[in-house]
């Protein structure tokens, strides 16, 4: 059962800096295995997108929109993963969702964090 816990929300002024974690605290099947994590974003009134995403071999992958500012690492042999936000900005605000995709395309989410950026 996997089990996605975040952790580092909170609220900054434009330009700071913000670091989100994310720890996957349960197991998958011994079949199974870690595809890629990520992290996505929700803000009121608009889709879930995505933000983020490693993948076990260690690529990354960004939205234009964060190209340069955020900064996604994992650790395999933690089962976590982290991103560093740098020069926020108040349209960064959102909920952020830890994301877990298996080898058999099986896709668990976190609780979500928020994250609040002031102009």
């Amino acid at each position: 059962q996997v089990q996605l816990v975040e952790s580092g929300g909170g609220k900054v002024p434009a330009g700071g800096s913000l670091r989100l974690s994310c720890i996957n605290s349960g197991t998958i099947s011994t079949i199974s295995r870690i595809n890629a994590m990520g992290w996505y974003r929700q803000a009121p009134g608009e889709q879930r997108e995505l933000v983020a995403t490693i993948t076990r071999g260690g690529s990354t992958n960004y939205a234009d929109s964060v190209k340069g500012r955020f900064t996604i690492s994992g650790d395999n042999a933690k089962n976590t993963v982290y991103l560093q936000m740098n020069s926020l900005k108040p349209e960064d605000t959102a909920v952020y969702y830890c994301h877990l995709q298996t080898s058999y395309y099986t896709n668990y989410w976190g609780q979500g964090t928020q994250v609040t950026v002031s102009s």
